[in-house]
């Protein structure tokens, strides 16, 4: 595959484990992407939360030999970062120009050109979620299906602008400080692994809290800015005909704003598996509850693994849901009242 002259590849093997990252420039300034798989698959595009990087917030599902078998099968997957998240990213500083949330999902299909994609699968976590939609309903024929964790899709309530606010003036005084690190951990994980005064931080959320140490403030400013300046999606969203699978945990803050996007997408289209005991990124806390779904929701594309394993470990097996829920042509309906729970 031919790329452009002036961007620059850089072999990360040795992070990525396997992956291989590229900066692409666009009208915005360069983007990090790195590329897992066979680059002649279909494409799987990913984008992180608020902070966050394919490393952070996506390993604990993609580095698992189940989603490998899953998802590697059958996807080349590209992870986009949000401009400075990616892993020794340099401080951006321009006070001449902040971007938009449309800017950013722009920015996607200049990612897409370059690679030479035509139409991809989307994967996105809450901030990502909602830069993803928004791509969707503005590039729709470059987009095959959508996949959203704890997604957004309003513009923010008081409650949220407020505590952004706060974060956002955290980050920019006194940089990556524990009280903005506590803001963002309570915004992914759910208080079962974010640990007590009795009970310690999970390994999950601990992983989580060094990586945010590399993030740079000012990049995170940028990012949290566009969000709270975002606008409300609801109305477009009966018109998103591409097939949608939305995860939310039951404990994340966003949770309602993953039911209220459930119910304005049409339902012959779109999916929502609630996940019990868990927060917003169910991606690291709870990754096996995310594959069977994907599973069948994959098989609506024709696209599935050889021989169908399953986890022992996933509280969606076969064994715990009836035959009738599993229909790839049932996706539209009868995923919604499933609810997960896995043992901590």
């Amino acid at each position: 595959m031919e790329f452009s002259s002036d961007s620059v590849s850089i072999d990360m093997e040795t992070i990525s484990l396997g992956g291989k990252e590229y900066l692409v420039k666009t009208r915005l300034g360069t983007v990090s992407v790195v590329v897992f798989g066979d680059q002649d698959k279909p494409a799987l595009v990913t984008y992180p939360d608020l902070a966050l990087n394919h490393i952070s917030c996506f390993q604990g599902l993609f580095f698992s030999p189940e989603a490998s078998s899953l998802l590697l099968h059958n996807f080349c997957i590209y992870h986009i970062s949000p401009p400075g998240h990616e892993l020794g990213a340099a401080p951006i500083i321009s006070d001449d120009f902040s971007p938009s949330v449309d800017d950013l999902a722009d920015q996607i299909v200049e990612v897409l050109n370059f690679f030479g994609l035509g139409a991809v699968m989307c994967m996105g976590v809450t901030a990502g979620a909602y830069i993803l939609t928004l791509f969707a309903m503005k590039y729709r024929q470059r987009v095959l299906g959508l996949i959203l964790v704890s997604p957004l899709c309003r513009a923010p309530s008081w409650t949220e602008w407020l505590l952004n606010k706060v974060m956002s003036n955290f980050l920019y005084f006194y940089g990556m400080c524990g009280m903005a690190k506590e803001l963002l951990l309570k915004r992914y994980f759910s208080k079962e692994v974010r640990g007590s005064v009795l009970v310690p931080e999970s390994d999950i959320v601990q992983a989580c809290r060094r990586l945010l140490d590399e993030r740079q403030s000012i990049n995170v400013c940028r990012f949290l800015d566009a969000m709270n300046e975002r606008p409300d999606l609801s109305e477009g969203l009966r018109k998103l005909y591409c097939r949608s699978l939305i995860f939310v945990g039951e404990n994340s803050p966003f949770h309602s704003e993953a039911l209220h996007m459930t119910s304005k997408l049409d339902r012959r289209y779109s999916a929502l598996v609630e996940v019990q005991a868990c927060g917003s990124m169910v991606t690291e806390e709870q990754p096996h509850a995310m594959l069977i779904p994907i599973e069948y929701f994959l098989m609506g594309y024709g696209l599935y693994r050889p021989t169908l394993s399953i986890s022992p470990r996933s509280p969606l097996s076969p064994s715990c849901i009836s035959p009738e829920l599993l229909s790839p042509e049932s996706m539209g309906l009868k995923l919604k009242p499933i609810r997960t729970r896995i043992s901590l």
